[in-house]
């Protein structure tokens, strides 16, 4: 199951949609104009979205350049028009679109466009989670031995059944399973991705965003979103 937002102004639209994708297992979030689409956005990434060019506040060609521009376009998105032009497809193809689909939209077209823009999005989630850093093989006969106290674990990443233990910064231990829904592991691998940046650069904003290349408002704003709070993480790393 996945969690699709849709934008499009028409209640018919959204409602038929809504139904389609529910059928096929999907959790639909349903935004009738920008603003509602960003503020569905803030609340976390979907695993997908599809939306409308052509909405009255503003349109879908400029609602995904701004999620460009802020770094929030970390899903795919497929966009969809009536009335769109040749140019207005590419350029938003070109903006980070995945694909454009034409009303009335055939079913078969609208499935098969969802099932790979899916795809897309697990492949982009499952790159990092599969690609620790490099872990010397225990030695089957030794048993590991427990740390000292107050010791830093030794073991930089391991790759378990069901999730993954990555070590972070000052050798902290960061759980992810595999086994949790596609966007809670996003968040999950997100929020370690940025503690484990925060800890190296003493809770430094300025050098994170550096390290991270988000703008620093996007990079509170993300930050927020996931629960990390920098003040702690510095005091904790200091």
């Amino acid at each position: 199951m996945a969690n699709i937002l849709v934008v499009d102004d028409e209640m018919g639209i959204r409602e038929l949609l809504s139904e389609i994708l529910s059928d096929e297992g999907h959790a639909i979030q349903l935004a009738e104009n920008a603003q509602q689409a960003r503020e569905a956005r803030a609340q976390g990434a979907p695993d997908l979205v599809l939306l409308d060019i052509w909405m009255p506040d503003t349109d879908g060609v400029t609602l995904l350049k701004e999620w460009q521009r802020d770094g929030l376009l970390t899903m795919p998105v497929i966009m969809m028009s009536g009335h769109a032009t040749i140019d207005t497809a590419v350029e938003a193809t070109r903006i980070g679109a995945l694909n454009f689909l034409e009303k009335p939209i055939a079913l078969q077209k609208l499935l098969k466009a969802v099932q790979a823009g899916l795809t897309r999005a697990q492949e982009t989630v499952r790159a990092p989670a599969l690609a620790p850093r490099p872990v010397a093989a225990a030695q089957p006969e030794e048993a590991p031995s427990a740390p000292a106290f107050g010791a830093p674990a030794p073991v930089a990443g391991i790759a378990v059944r069901g999730g993954a233990t990555v070590a972070g910064a000052d050798n902290h231990m960061f759980n992810l399973s595999f086994d949790l829904p596609l966007r809670e592991a996003r968040d999950a691998f997100e929020r370690m991705y940025f503690e484990h940046h925060l800890g190296r650069e003493g809770g430094s904003m300025t050098r994170v965003a550096e390290k991270t290349g988000l703008e620093r408002t996007h990079l509170y704003r993300k930050l927020k979103q996931l629960g990390v709070e920098p003040g702690k993480l510095a005091k904790k790393n200091a």
